[in-house]
C-alpha cells in the first residue's frame, strides 16, 4: 500500500494482526475475539492488550465499532482494514516462504 493511500500503520504488531484475522470472519465483540485468538494460537491475549490494540486499530480506520448488543461492543474490519490485512498476510507469507527455503537450502 502506498503511504498516501491511507493512515500510516507503522510496524504491524502481533496483537493487531491476531485481532484483524479474528475479525476477517465477521464482527465480534472483545471476549469472542479473545476466545478465537486463543483457539487459533494456543496463547491467550489479555483484555488490556486486546482493548489497547482495538483502540489503535479503530483510530487508524482499520476497524469500526458496531452498535452495542446488550453491553457487548462488536467490531468489524473496514475496507481499509481488509486491504491492509491482505497485504500484511501476503507479505508475511512471502517472508515465511523465503525463510523456509533458506532454512532448507533450496532456492525455488
Amino acid at each position: 500500500m502506498n503511504p498516501s493511500d491511507g493512515p500510516e500503520f507503522g510496524r504491524f504488531a502481533e496483537p493487531a494482526l491476531l485481532i484483524m484475522v479474528s475479525l476477517a470472519e465477521g464482527p465480534r465483540h472483545g471476549y469472542a475475539m479473545m476466545l478465537d485468538i486463543e483457539e487459533r494460537t494456543g496463547r491467550p491475549i489479555g483484555p488490556g492488550t486486546l482493548y489497547e490494540a482495538l483502540a489503535r486499530l479503530e483510530q487508524r480506520g482499520l476497524i469500526e465499532p458496531l452498535p452495542k448488543v446488550d453491553r457487548r461492543q462488536p467490531y468489524r474490519l473496514t475496507g481499509l482494514g481488509a486491504r491492509t490485512l491482505d497485504e500484511q498476510l501476503t507479505a508475511l507469507s512471502s517472508f515465511a516462504d523465503a525463510g523456509l527455503r533458506q532454512l532448507r537450502g533450496t532456492t525455488s
